[in-house]
């Protein structure tokens, strides 16, 4: 299976969607089979569940799907696909009048995810429901969306000793061929001759080499440049994480991952813009040579940084990567990062909080968040914290004690790097711990399709 609609068919199922508010009416006005298959079922049209009515040959004659109360669509995303994964393997299609709220290009879009499988390693069988698209949606940009969140999960749900450093490369290597896009890569000792100190000493201990991969594609436009933090293992280091808190440590790479899925979308679409994506791609391993807790470091940027916690260690390789990225003063720099576990604290697994001290890009971002169902929630650049991460003998503290606003005070180091640049930076988590309609237990993309819409707002395309 694949990230695209069905094919147009006169055997398509008819898919028809009612919401509780309106069921008893919808319910007049069918056939007496209908209602009544539906009332000895108990069916009433509750949110995402659906009902297969059979014709008198025992094939199925349409689908009934719940689109429930206004409660409940406000406590729930993505309805059908809900229902496209407890249906039979065929092929349907929304038919008669839709609910007035029911918004179908997400709902369609949300039916595509339903789809996706890791099947790297085992496989797992798909429902088979596959929809055709509706006349009334841009088919192709939502399957070209789709594809983008599907790299991204598979780059996220990939075990480190599939998704090193030089495998994270190569998938770049791989995207940046499909879209013409040119490529470079510096590594190892290199980075340390071109200036990239940080991301070296964070990624030297481990048996791949350190390395920061630059990928531009577009050659008209404004210019946009994504950073994500490309962390393909983190054991924390020599402030050793406890096994609970490593197990899930193949996500660190889970801003690399959104940032490609992004890029994805972008090229894919072909938004008349230039785009540059850096990722700095390392793993935090522990060998002889493993940085250590109170050295002091060199910034690309020229200030130095106290080691305080081995373990934070995502802002070092992103300091270095965004000064470089300010240094081609784009019009825009995004940074995407699994960087605190405060920011989970703070808003949980499902949002993905941001910051940006620029008022039209959080409006514009917080619209398209709302349009395109993909939550994120405005963090603030608070500016007094920023003598939390001002120690005595460096420049700068990589992780500041007291445990306070710790997604706040990661948010402000980054900053330092930027300088004036027009930034905006999200600390997301990138996984479900459960399975959800349209998202699966496992990684996810999480602000991508937010921004993808508001983008064209946000840099006048």
């Amino acid at each position: 299976m694949s990230a695209v609609f069905a094919k147009s068919s006169p055997t398509a199922v008819p898919i028809f969607v009612v919401d509780t508010e309106n069921w008893e009416n919808w319910c007049s006005t069918q056939p007496a089979n209908v209602t009544k298959w539906a009332n000895l079922h108990g069916f009433t049209a509750a949110w995402g569940k659906s009902l297969v009515v059979p014709d008198s040959h025992g094939d199925m004659y349409c689908v009934i799907a719940g689109f429930g109360t206004k409660a409940q669509r406000k406590r729930g995303r993505f309805a059908m696909a809900a229902i496209a994964a407890a249906l039979p393997a065929g092929t349907y299609e929304f038919s008669g009048q839709l609910p007035v709220d029911f918004d179908t290009a997400i709902e369609s879009f949300g039916w595509l995810l339903s789809q996706y499988r890791f099947n790297r390693y085992k496989q797992t069988p798909v429902s088979g429901a596959q929809l055709v698209a509706p006349d009334d949606i841009d088919h192709s940009k939502i399957e070209a969306i789709a594809a983008g969140e599907w790299l991204t999960r598979d780059l996220i749900n990939t075990p480190a000793e599939d998704m090193g450093p030089v495998q994270l490369q190569t998938s770049v290597e791989e995207l940046a061929q499909e879209f013409s896009a040119d490529l470079k890569v510096i590594q190892g000792e290199e980075l340390l001759k071109q200036n990239f100190p940080l991301i070296h000493t964070v990624g030297r201990a481990a048996s791949q080499a350190p390395r920061l991969i630059d990928m531009r594609w577009g050659d008209t436009g404004p210019t946009l440049t994504l950073v994500g933090k490309g962390v393909c293992f983190d054991t924390g280091g020599l402030n050793l994480k406890p096994g609970s808190s490593m197990g899930l440590m193949k996500k660190d790479m889970g801003g690399a991952a959104n940032v490609m899925g992004l890029a994805r979308m972008i090229m894919a679409l072909n938004l008349k813009l230039r785009l540059r994506v850096l990722i700095p791609a390392v793993e935090n391993a522990v060998s002889g040579s493993s940085f250590r807790s109170g050295d002091v470091f060199p910034s690309r940027k020229g200030l130095t940084v106290e080691i305080n916690n081995t373990d934070a260690e995502g802002r070092l390789v992103l300091a270095d990567a965004l000064a470089y990225a300010q240094e081609d003063e784009p019009d825009l720099i995004v940074s995407m990062a699994t960087l605190t576990g405060a920011a989970r604290v703070a808003v949980g697994a499902d949002l993905a909080p941001y910051y940006t001290d620029d008022e039209n890009d959080s409006r514009a971002l917080a619209t398209a968040a709302t349009a395109q169902a993909d939550p994120v929630w405005r963090m603030p650049f608070h500016t007094p914290y920023e003598a939390q991460i001002e120690p005595s003998i460096a420049d700068l503290d990589n992780a500041p004690a007291g445990g306070f606003a710790g997604s706040i005070t990661a948010a402000l180091f980054l900053r330092r790097f930027v300088g004036d640049a027009r930034y905006m930076h999200f600390d997301i988590y990138g996984w479900n711990k459960s399975n959800l309609p349209a998202r699966p237990a496992g990684g996810v993309g999480q602000g991508t399709r937010a921004l993808l819409q508001a983008i064209p707002q946000m840099l006048k395309l």
